[in-house]
């Protein structure tokens, strides 16, 4: 799992976020430990930020 992108200033898509959260999740057993949480909650921001990203990107689309 990566909690970054591979390179600085890249924006990943939510798709591979969301697989980063996946994979977490299921090496955490479903339950998150204390010392996962931060990698989780960057995970999570990431993601939501990837999905503004593309939902507007997509409304910009549908404008044009």
């Amino acid at each position: 799992m990566s909690s970054s992108p591979p390179f600085p200033g890249v924006l990943r898509p939510a798709a591979a976020v969301n697989a980063d959260i996946r994979s977490l999740m299921q090496r955490a057993g479903g339950v998150l430990r204390a010392e996962d949480r931060p990698a989780y909650q960057l995970l999570i921001d990431e993601w939501t930020a990837a999905t503004a990203r593309e939902r507007a990107l997509g409304e910009m689309a549908t404008a044009a």
